[in-house]
């Protein structure tokens, strides 16, 4: 009942505020790069950002736990150094991490224990895509698209020389982190540099210190563009080139084992615009990257299994303008690349693995009379996966996956926004569900993948509406996904030994996870709200709203696993030239409706406070912040951790920041 209230009050309830509150200055957009075209605050589907204070205030080891208070997205939680984020319930194969648009070129979707990198004191914001949109950036991100906004490569000149210190301590794991950041302009070429270490011992639990759970990561990376031509740098026409290179390391254990992984990653980054044509309407972009990628599982001194990754990807995308019935248009290519290998004990996991895609898409937007929007989009793809199942016989799988999508956007009287979108999305399988064949020791599973299985599709309807007037800046969505030949890895309630020898019940080492297909069904619903309460010369007093639901099952009426529960959130936040303040409560509810050979999860509450404090006028940039974290030190377990029974989330926390920004 709660779930049925939830979902059907969710919308409404944002809009009525919005309707009764009274008028004032509008708040502060916010840009999202989810499409090539058309006016972001125009989208069929809502979009989240979470900016810089917050991202460096949350104090949070990966980009999953930095996006806690973005409606419908949750966290793997495997262990601090291995979380990836979790949109509307779908993980690993449909959510896709990206770092300015290409991919983070990493194993997260091999392995629950393998971390994605990207840390947010690199980020300048994230971004979060979810519906039609996602078809920009491939099929692997059916369900979602995280976005880390870097600037590692300059897509504008600063007007001035700009920089970036950031120093923070935190209670809970005894942690440190440095971060520094800069970017000059050296006549028409603009430079870009920064540098992140941050050390976390184990974490505190209101059950005690979870053992081996610590993290080190550091990193840093160099880029430069060069702008050419004679228009001014960053207007329309102009024409860039740039080049990036970043470094990523990180040492993390894993809760529950005695082991750690130890990843190391090389990067290049590329990113271009040239502009065709004077009036700026026609612009052609090529962005790409390279890495090579590499971790360890060690235990002290003896590496268990070592997994090697190598990927590229290009991405060249031209906006076409005005094109008859259109109004905008754009139409792209994306090619990727990638040589997956594991050594040691991690062969037994998986072998040797190709994946090549090669894919075209284009969007479309076309305005109908003054109030109404159309938008269209597609994307086909020829996939090619080549690996060595359980029989131990080579296989070459081949899927052409096509998807598409419609969207219709009106613009209601006064300030609110209704859009529907409609998007029928496919996905070929990935190589650990094709060909995953043994064991898997950090995540504590025995993995058999199926080399036959098909493409998975996707046909979904989204309902949007939006408030952007007043005192109040409000997004809430209902949503439903009904899969055909859904992909899923399942417990099956049997228990194997390294050597794959599996009896019925937990007996042995490693429990045993099949990939299979099957009818699924997803629903939800999220929202959120920021209510301005009160305004004046001293600062500015406002509410803040969230809400999520999921709801997943198979077509037999079997729940699909490890799915969040709902959640409620609620704060009020006060800000001012000098001093800002926050408090927020977010409840989450109990997860009854856990998948079969699952176990339920409590719910429990999270309070958190922040304290900003600029003492000096003169110089804006200088803050010191206290943030405080489950202060009521509930004990929480992550619904979606496939490690949860032993790995409860951090407790209470209180970190200190300092910042100076230049």
């Amino acid at each position: 009942m709660p779930r049925i209230l939830l979902a059907g009050l969710l919308v409404p309830a944002l809009c009525i505020a919005g309707e009764n509150a009274p008028a004032t200055d509008e708040l502060e957009a916010v840009v999202i790069t989810a499409s090539p075209i058309g006016d972001p605050e125009f989208l069929a589907t809502v979009t989240g950002s979470v900016d810089r204070r917050s991202l460096v205030r949350s104090g949070a080891t990966n980009l999953a736990d930095a996006l806690a208070w973005v409606p419908g997205v949750t966290s793997s939680g495997a262990a601090p150094g291995a979380s990836r984020p979790v949109v509307r319930g779908f993980d690993a194969n449909r959510v896709r991490t990206l770092e300015d648009g290409i991919g983070s070129f990493d194993t997260s979707d091999v392995g629950a224990d393998h971390g994605v990198p990207l840390d947010p004191l690199a980020a300048e914001r994230v971004e979060i895509v979810r519906g039609p949109a996602t078809l920009r950036f491939g099929s692997q991100a059916i369900g979602g698209v995280v976005n880390a906004i870097s600037g590692r490569v300059p897509q504008a000149l600063v007007t001035q020389s700009e920089g970036e210190l950031v120093a923070g301590y935190g209670t809970v794991a005894d942690s440190t982190d440095f971060s520094g950041k800069a970017n000059v302009a050296l006549g028409r070429v603009g430079l870009h540099a920064d540098a992140f270490r941050r050390r976390a011992d184990d974490y505190d639990t209101p059950l005690g210190t979870i053992e081996n759970s610590w993290i080190h990561n550091e990193g840093g990376a160099l880029g430069g563009s060069w702008f050419l031509g004679d228009s001014p740098p960053g207007a329309p026409g102009s024409d860039r080139v740039g080049l990036g290179v970043v470094h990523y390391a990180s040492r993390y254990g894993l809760p529950g084992e005695e082991a750690y992984i130890d990843m190391d990653q090389t990067k290049l980054l590329m990113r271009s615009a040239f502009g065709l044509g004077s009036s700026g309407e026609r612009q052609l972009t090529v962005d790409g990257g390279w890495a090579d990628y590499e971790h360890a599982e060690r235990e002290g001194d003896e590496v268990h299994s070592t997994f090697k990754d190598r990927q590229w990807e290009l991405r060249a995308e031209m906006l076409l303008g005005t094109l008859g019935l259109l109004d905008e248009g754009a139409i792209g290519v994306q090619l990727q690349d990638r040589d997956f290998s594991a050594l040691g004990e991690g062969t037994d996991y998986l072998a040797p693995t190709s994946t090549r895609n090669l894919s075209a898409f284009g969007f479309a937007e076309s305005l109908v009379g003054e109030r109404m929007r159309l938008q269209f989009g597609a994307r086909v793809e020829g996939v090619d996966i080549s690996g060595t199942p359980i029989t131990d016989e080579a296989t070459k799988r081949s899927f052409t996956p096509f998807s598409a999508s419609l969207g219709l956007v009106y613009d209601g009287v006064g300030a609110w926004r209704m859009g529907l979108a409609l998007t029928s999305a496919a996905r070929a399988p990935a190589q650990t569900e094709l060909f995953a064949r043994g064991p898997h020791e950090g995540s504590g599973t025995f993995e058999i993948g199926d080399p036959s299985l098909g493409i998975e599709r996707a046909n979904s309807a989204e309902l949007s509406l939006r408030w952007r007037s007043g005192r109040v800046h409000a997004d809430g969505a209902v949503w439903i996904a009904d899969f055909d030949r859904f992909i899923s890895g399942g417990f099956t309630g049997r228990s194997c030994n390294e050597e794959g020898d599996c009896v019925d019940g937990d007996a042995e080492e490693l429990k045993e996870l099949r990939y299979a297909q099957s009818g699924a069904r997803f629903t939800g619903a999220e929202g959120h709200a920021d209510v301005e309460l009160a305004k004046s010369a001293h600062g500015r007093l406002e509410l803040n709203l969230l809400a999520d639901m999921v709801r997943a099952r198979f077509s037999d009426g079997s729940n699909v696993p490890r799915i969040p529960p709902w959640h409620l959130g609620a704060g009020l936040s006060w800000e001012a030239e000098r001093f800002d303040a926050s408090l927020s409560l977010r409840y989450a509810a109990s997860q009854d409706d856990y998948g079969e050979f699952d176990t339920p999860t409590p719910s429990y509450t999270d309070i958190g406070v922040q304290v900003g404090w600029r003492p000096f006028r003169s110089q804006p940039g200088v803050e010191f912040a206290l943030v405080g974290s489950n202060l009521g030190d509930s004990l929480q377990r992550n619904a979606v951790s496939i490690n949860r029974e032993v790995a409860p989330q951090p407790g209470r926390n209180v970190r200190l920041m300092f910042s100076l920004s230049l």
